[in-house]
């Protein structure tokens, strides 16, 4: 396995992937990392949904599409056949911040045992609806719960770009 900075600093968005399913160990090991990620008060206010089952990957990629304003045809999942789905239970102050650190852990993570991800937005708008109201009463999710972001994660079609030079102004030091 990298080293923790090197993946940190090395790890690039993906928006082209394979179709191939990745390994259900290395899917496991991603979403653990996530479970891991620092919570205000360790209220752990994030809850994880894995969706590997294309026929819900793909009505998801649809809804989402729709709130873009595209049409069907265009996959904002970039071909990606896992996704992994942020929530946070808004009854918790930190919950927005919770959530946040979740997707950065799953991100890292994928990079970790070689798998490409994208953080994926409009969870928040689509956990609005009563289809997805439904998904979550289906597994027995209740609560008062926003969707923070999808972690789509697959085999990488292409490499990592190279890195994008950091701003000038990105850090300030008091001596």
């Amino acid at each position: 396995m990298k080293n923790p900075l090197e993946i940190m600093t090395n790890r690039r968005t993906t928006r082209d992937f394979l179709p191939d399913m990745p390994e259900r160990e290395k899917i496991e090991k991603i979403i653990e990392a996530g479970t891991y990620a620092p919570t205000g008060r360790n209220k752990q206010s994030p809850i994880i949904i894995s969706v590997t089952n294309r026929k819900m990957r793909d009505k998801l990629s649809e809804m989402n599409s729709k709130i873009m304003g595209k049409g069907s045809d265009f996959d904002p999942f970039y071909g990606a056949p896992v996704v992994l789905i942020v929530l946070a239970d808004k009854n918790v102050n930190t919950y927005i911040y919770d959530g946040s650190l979740v997707m950065g852990n799953l991100l890292n993570a994928a990079e970790a045992v070689g798998l490409g991800a994208c953080w994926i937005h409009r969870a928040k708008e689509e956990f609005e609806t009563e289809e997805c109201k439904e998904i979550l009463k289906s597994l027995g999710i209740t609560g008062d719960y926003e969707g923070i972001g999808h972690c789509v994660i697959g085999y990488k079609r292409n490499e990592n770009s190279e890195k994008t030079p950091r701003k000038k102004n990105y850090v300030y030091y008091i001596d």
